[in-house]
């Protein structure tokens, strides 16, 4: 379903911006004290025809038949699904004209779906709703935010097969707050619908930062997935370089250079076929045979983000938990090679339960090329490397799903922020990292070593200190050997009892 009224949304909110743009220019035509004032209907005709006028503004002028007030105007006719698809000929042509990259965004799917006449009518109807009006809530970002809950409701409704493009809000909320993208070009080369790259823009407004100090670049292996990107993309008037492609095997973007990745890879992926990367291939950290292995794709992926970062660059990546300890010679290699070149900054356990696309258990890794301190931001800690424990965090939103909380996702943001970056006079004395049993161990590169270059955060941070009640030892013991005899008693004449009505039978 996510197929049709995902575009329908598209449609509404690329209309509806063409709409307020056109009114704003009809009352400045018409206002004295305006600049654009004029009683010639000529030229008012022609300002309001003038592709410039609107393109100034990041939106199109489209034509009649492909607006939304169009198709609602027509929404109970016979032939509505002719004219939807219509109408997505005409805004994908209009989008192209400008926008190369978009072409294809809107395909014909309504004519040749099972949907029915009515069935589309309603849909259109329902999106009607003045609540989900961009020209009623203009600064609300009311479309982009019903997008976004589509998303998600699709992902539960289709389980594991939303995997290749949806990640949870406060999975990708905390990857996001951890490296802190105020500017710079973000990348994400599974990116999925797009999730965190608008995440990237939600934490740049909280921070009062402006999109345009950021660029964004994605990669997508599945067309309709890439599709809905776009969509989401373009709905927040973003700018975007997102291209097609199995990042593993047809890196797009062979000279991008991040400044921040944040990513969640397909997890274990295998018979990927490293036989056809190129021997040579940038990549890499070591010959192919001895560190790519065809089992399991999760060490390419990292050698992929790690090439592309920039010389000060960081990346988030969730990864599935055997990546923590594989010993397989094609994983462990890499593990190895990251953890004795200082390129791995943090780890974090994650509770059970997060994802609704996998039950696979899941961890962040956080990789670095800004450890040596010399950015006056970061303290120097290339000898060290941050474990943090989240197994016991989260919140059950249903029985299926757990959830961070915004105060899970701040108090591991701020745990990390604390260790890696340099205290500031105003923030010294309060947000001073320290150890933590249960919950984070700073480990040095020696440390790691003798655990055989293991990762998993529980061998390091230890177990949680448990609270004294005062009860000496000896009384407890004492409590214990009574309860135990107390239930053995009970033990034997249960067992009793049912010899006894093994007698009567």
């Amino acid at each position: 379903m996510q197929h049709f009224i995902l575009p329908l949304i598209f449609l509404k909110h690329i209309s509806e911006r063409y709409e307020l743009r056109r009114d704003t220019l009809t009352l400045m035509l018409n206002d004295p004290k305006s600049d654009y004032y004029t009683q010639d209907t000529e030229e008012q005709r022609y300002v309001l025809e003038d592709s410039d006028e609107y393109l100034s503004k990041n939106t199109y002028i489209i034509p009649e038949k492909a607006t939304w007030q169009f198709l609602q105007d027509n929404a109970e006719q016979d032939n509505i699904k002719v004219l939807v698809d219509d109408a997505f000929d005409l805004l994908d042509d209009t989008l192209a004209t400008y926008r190369p990259d978009l072409k294809g965004i809107l395909p014909r799917i309504f004519v040749k779906s099972q949907l029915t006449a009515k069935q589309v009518a309603g849909l259109i109807n329902l999106l009607a709703n003045p609540k989900l009006s961009e020209k009623e809530n203009p600064d609300s970002d009311i479309l982009g935010r019903v997008y976004e809950y589509y998303i998600g409701k699709f992902a539960i409704a289709e389980g594991s097969g939303a995997g290749q493009f949806f990640t949870p809000g406060s999975i990708v909320r905390l990857l996001v707050e951890m490296i802190e993208p105020y500017e710079g070009k973000i990348f994400d080369a599974a990116c999925g619908s797009g999730g965190m790259f608008v995440q990237s823009l939600k934490f740049l407004k909280a921070h009062n930062g402006d999109k345009k100090n950021i660029s964004i670049y994605g990669q997508e292996r599945y067309d309709g997935t890439l599709r809905l990107c776009k969509m989401n993309l373009a709905l927040r008037d973003l700018s975007f370089d997102v291209r097609l492609g199995d990042s593993l095997l047809q890196d797009k973007f062979p000279d991008l250079k991040a400044d921040f990745i944040i990513v969640n890879p397909p997890f274990n992926v295998s018979q990927w076929h490293p036989e056809d990367l190129p021997e040579n291939d940038p990549r890499l950290f070591g010959p192919r045979e001895e560190f790519t292995t065809d089992g399991n794709a999760n060490y390419m992926w990292m050698q992929t983000f790690w090439s592309h970062l920039s010389d000060k660059g960081t990346a988030s990546v969730v990864m599935a938990n055997g990546a923590m300890t594989s010993n397989n010679k094609g994983e462990k290699n890499v593990r190895q090679y990251m953890v004795d070149n200082s390129m791995v900054d943090c780890i974090v356990r994650l509770p059970d339960k997060l994802f609704l696309t996998t039950g696979i258990p899941a961890c962040i890794f956080i990789l670095s090329k800004s450890r040596d301190g010399k950015d006056d931001i970061h303290r120097e800690r290339s000898n060290e490397i941050l474990f943090i424990d989240t197994s016991k965090m989260g919140t059950m939103e249903s029985r299926k799903l757990r959830v961070f909380t915004d105060e899970d996702v701040n108090k591991v943001a701020e745990t990390y922020h604390a260790w890696r970056n340099v205290p500031s006079k105003e923030t010294a004395q309060s947000v001073s990292y320290k150890n933590i049993d249960g919950y984070c161990y700073a480990a040095t590169l020696d440390e790691v070593k003798k655990q055989d270059y293991k990762l998993t955060p529980g061998i390091y941070v230890g177990t949680e200190a448990i609270e004294d009640d005062g009860i000496p030892f000896e009384e407890k013991m004492e409590a214990l050997k009574i309860q135990l005899q107390e239930q053995f008693d009970m033990g034997n004449e249960l067992q009793q009892q049912i010899l006894d009505n093994f007698k009567k039978i």
